[in-house]
């Protein structure tokens, strides 16, 4: 079964790779942010299966720990792109 764990990380960290070149491609900030979270997700399973792997109950607590960080990180992108599109006044729903 440890074999099968150590492939599962290595095929993460292959897709975490690709994520780091679509976070340098990515044409706009909502593709840099998807991909942003796709490296947070990888790192968070990795952390989650060395853990298991290694037997170290701390690798578990961490990664729970990022992952709460992840969803404070994608809520403060949304509410700066809400910011923006209300200051733009396309948030308006007044008829002209």
């Amino acid at each position: 079964m440890t074999e099968f764990l150590t492939a599962a990380v290595g095929f993460i960290l292959a897709m975490l790779a690709l994520g780091l070149v679509s976070i340098l491609r990515g044409p706009g900030d909502a593709d840099r942010m998807m991909a942003a979270q796709l490296i947070g997700t990888a790192g968070i399973a990795v952390l989650l299966l060395l853990g298991t792997i290694a037997g170290v109950p701390a690798a578990i607590d961490v990664a729970l720990t990022l992952a709460l960080l992840a969803t404070f990180a994608s809520i403060a992108f949304v509410k700066k792109g809400l910011s923006r599109f209300e200051a733009d006044g396309a948030g308006s729903t007044e008829d002209k």
